[in-house]
């Protein structure tokens, strides 16, 4: 069984790569049944337990989170993943768990946004310069032909590295450091922080911006507000994991200002079945991702396959 390292996972896939692994992956057979994540919590750290098992290959994903690692210098997320394969149900390798989220998380971001963004969307506004802020530059480069770039976030080192990290990921694309207020202008947001409440004013966002909103895992989180997905054609990975895990959907519901029964689609919806769920320039379109076990089985799979270890 063969080790797989950050580097391995992103420069042996890539994220076209994973994009276009979930795309055959979900285009084919849609979710199949998995069980919620497990959540286990002791004061504000956190263990996720995420298992999937389809077609003769299985995976589990373990994820800590410390709010306090970034104060550290160090990742809010450590983990590993292993991936076993047939015709045994043997192991095939043990993966990075933080690279490996980094690059599902943005990937299937990546393919809302080629389904849902308008194609000539650009201009881009990412909140949160971590990983999953530099992640979802990356994947919304692979699906849109980039502009401008905006980043907010509230340290000013994370900005730096962010800006950085953009100059040697983009070409000929203006990246700037912003405020909130900038989504007025955007044709694409991310949503990439782990606030508790909104990162933006909804009633800012213009017509015809797609959203995706990745950071808000649990009920009692919210990275964007009422006004957002009530003004939004609204997208999920599937309905179960969205109604029992995601803070911006039910928090809106809770507040009278969207219904569950107003969800637009879900990827396997969206992807397999081709629903329309763009249909005019103008309409505003909102991605609210929880993360799904399944995902990261199909791109471990991909990051197995493309280093030769399957």
């Amino acid at each position: 069984m063969r080790h797989l390292d950050a580097d391995t996972v992103w420069l042996g896939l890539g994220m076209r790569g994973a994009i276009d692994a979930l795309e055959r992956a979900i285009g084919e057979d849609g979710f199949p049944p998995v069980p919620q994540r497990l959540h286990l919590r002791e004061d504000d750290q956190q263990l996720l337990v995420m298992p999937s098992f389809t077609g003769g290959w299985a995976g589990v994903k373990l994820i800590t989170i410390d709010p306090a690692n970034p104060g550290r210098g160090l990742p809010l997320i450590h983990g590993s993943y292993t991936l076993f394969g047939p015709p045994a149900l043997a192991p095939v390798a043990t993966i990075d768990g933080a690279a490996l989220t980094e690059l599902r998380t943005a990937a299937v971001s990546g393919l809302a946004t080629r389904h849902l963004a308008r194609p000539d969307a650009s201009r881009l506004v990412i909140l949160g310069a971590g990983a999953q802020g530099r992640s979802h530059l990356v994947a919304m480069a692979a699906v849109r032909p980039l502009s401008e770039v905006v980043v907010v976030a509230p340290r000013p080192a994370s900005v730096d590295a962010f800006l950085a990290f953009a100059a040697d990921h983009l070409d000929g694309v203006a990246v700037r450091a912003g405020t909130p207020d900038d989504v007025a202008d955007a044709d694409l947001v991310c949503a990439c922080t782990s606030s508790a409440t909104p990162v933006f004013d909804g009633r800012r966002l213009p017509p015809g911006v797609h959203v995706n909103a990745i950071g808000a895992y649990l009920p009692s989180m919210t990275e964007v507000d009422a006004v957002t997905v009530a003004s939004s054609r609204v997208v999920v990975e599937t309905r179960e994991a969205a109604f029992a895990e995601k803070g911006d959907l039910l928090q809106a519901e809770e507040a009278g200002a969207w219904s569950r029964d107003q969800l637009a689609a879900d990827l396997t919806a969206l992807v397999r079945d081709r629903v329309p769920v763009r249909t005019r320039d103008d309409e505003r379109t909102l991605f609210a991702s929880v993360g799904v076990a399944y995902e990261d089985l199909v791109v471990a799979r991909a990051v197995a396959e493309a280093a030769g270890a399957s």
